[in-house]
Order: structure tokens, then C-alpha cells, then sequence
């Protein structure tokens, strides 16, 4: 792993990103650089900070996390996405990883799923939630 990874966050709920900080502040190797709050403000950050790792929810205003998504991929193209979103739906998940996601953890499996989920994507491999693999997306978890 590389000795500093520089993150987005990028959620809409303050609580969220505070939480999410503050798990990632325990490892000395995450550093956020940024915390947005809407897709619109993803994308202006992600070509502005050009982050090595971005944790991108989906539903958020003005601009959604998948179609912030796929503009980041070109304006930031070695930036890795992991989506942490509430959405469970293996559709939603799908069309994550065609936009450019390497990663998907549902906010709710977060404490158990995070870790792995950072050191896979990191590691430039692809990762999905524990939950999906009976929904056929066993091609993502990295195993």
C-alpha cells in the first residue's frame, strides 16, 4: 500500500462523513483532503485534488453518485471510486462498476466491510459486500 492514500468523501449526511473520518483517521496511511456534499461538488473537487481514492455515495441532490461517476473517470482518471451507499440493489451495484466503481459496500455492512474493502481497492483490485455474492456479483469481491 502506498504510504499516504489521499481521499474524497463525498455524502451528503454530515453524521456519515464525520463517521467516516474518524474510522479512517485511526490509520495514519488515509488522509482525507476533502469532504463534498453533493456529486456537482464531487466532480469540481475530484479534477481540482485529482484524490487517489474516492468514497462516493449514490443518492445524493444535484447531481446522483453514478453520474458524478462517470464524469470523474474522465476528469480524474486515476482516481479509484468505492461506493458506500444504502442501496442494495445488485442492479445498482451492476451499473456502479460500469461507470468505473472498484468498489461497493453498503453503509449499514460498513463496519464490517470498510477495511477490506479499502485494502482491495487500493491494492487495484475490485471489491463487493459479503452481501452480494449470492446475487451473482462474486466477479467484484476480489477473491
Amino acid at each position: 500500500m502506498a504510504s499516504s492514500v489521499r481521499i474524497l468523501i463525498v455524502d451528503d449526511s454530515e453524521p456519515w462523513r464525520r463517521s467516516v473520518c474518524s474510522f479512517l483517521q485511526a490509520n495514519p496511511v488515509w488522509q482525507v483532503i476533502y469532504e463534498a456534499t453533493n456529486g456537482l461538488e464531487a466532480i469540481e473537487k475530484s479534477r481540482e485534488f485529482q484524490p487517489d481514492l474516492i468514497l462516493l455515495d449514490i443518492n445524493m441532490p444535484e447531481l446522483n453518485g453514478i453520474e458524478a461517476a462517470r464524469q470523474i473517470q474522465t476528469l480524474s482518471p486515476s482516481s479509484r471510486i468505492l461506493f458506500l451507499s444504502e442501496s442494495r440493489s445488485p442492479d445498482v451495484v451492476r451499473e456502479a462498476f460500469r461507470v468505473g466503481g472498484c468498489g461497493y459496500v453498503v453503509k449499514s455492512d460498513a463496519a464490517s466491510d470498510l477495511p477490506a474493502a479499502l485494502e482491495a481497492v487500493v491494492a487495484n483490485k475490485l471489491f463487493v459486500g459479503r452481501r452480494f455474492l449470492a446475487a451473482g456479483l462474486s466477479e467484484f469481491a476480489g477473491i
